[in-house]
């Protein structure tokens, strides 16, 4: 991936802790490294096909006369963001926020926070078996696109599957979704519970009837293993009802535990069942 680089831009602007330095304000420098491709832009010598760097500045400036943050950590995290929402071309951005009249009382040349931030694809899996199946896996779709941090980029069709669980209940609406976001997986994990919850769902049985379910299947080629939170998901190899519709949609995406296709777990899946 190519870099587009913006160094030394000073910005006068009302950051700080202290009173003193909302109201006096004072200089920040930003460094911006962006990544995207430049081929194009390259080739045919046009603006409009590459990054727009003066544009960048203009908006790094009104994004941080705008608002008034105590940390630097905050301003950083805001410019990354609308940089990254700005520019859909751009895959990943690093932006440093110096602070070099930083009133600690000792001789400094500056103080800094340096952070990266990218676009992330994640795959979801939707199900209901309570009401109007088909318009909670449409409110969830919707939900995630009011969201500005989220964009659902494909969908799957819809199957009809059984229970799984033991648990007796009526049958599944099932599908999955391909989603584009600047959210971690705990705060992606956040939303996605949030939405479940205005959809009336209740975790009262384990595998049990449901308005809205959504997991978390995979977020890039992502391994995590925490208390409340596992990926990829650790029964998608398992669930024909994950991986027919996720072959829908991502059937060459390779498992990032296994190797395998989604498309050739679902193979071996539905083999083992014959």
């Amino acid at each position: 991936m190519d870099r587009i680089s913006i160094k030394g831009l000073e910005i006068f602007a009302n950051h700080g802790v202290f009173k003193e330095e909302n109201v006096l304000g004072q200089k920040f420098v930003i460094n911006i490294d962006m990544y995207t491709s430049t081929r194009a832009a390259g080739i045919r010598d046009d603006l409009k096909l590459s990054i727009d760097y003066g544009a960048i500045c203009n908006l790094v400036e009104k994004t941080m006369k705008e608002h008034t943050y105590k940390l630097i950590e905050a301003v950083a995290e805001e410019v990354a963001a609308n940089i990254l929402l700005s520019y859909p071309t751009m895959s990943e951005v690093e932006v440093e926020v110096e602070k070099p009249w930083a009133p600690v009382l000792m001789p400094l040349q500056t103080v800094s926070v340096k952070i990266r931030r990218k676009r992330h694809i994640a795959y979801l899996g939707l199900g209901s078996n309570m009401g109007d199946r088909e318009s909670y896996l449409d409110f969830a779709i919707d939900e995630l696109n009011k969201d500005e941090y989220t964009k659902v980029t494909k969908v799957s069709d819809f199957i009809e599957t059984e229970p799984y669980g033991g648990v007796e209940q009526d049958d599944f609406l099932n599908g999955c979704i391909e989603v584009e976001t600047l959210h971690s997986p705990d705060e992606l994990l956040h939303l996605i519970n949030a939405i479940e919850k205005d959809a009336g769902r209740e975790r009262l049985i384990h595998w049990g009837p449901r308005t809205l379910d959504i997991d978390i299947l995979l977020y890039d080629d992502l391994i995590c293993d925490e208390e409340n939170l596992h990926i990829p998901h650790i029964e998608m190899c398992k669930r024909e009802f994950v991986l027919e519709p996720l072959s829908n949609i991502a059937g060459y995406k390779r498992h990032p535990v296994n190797g395998r296709t989604i498309r050739e777990l679902l193979d071996e899946l539905e083999r083992n069942e014959e």
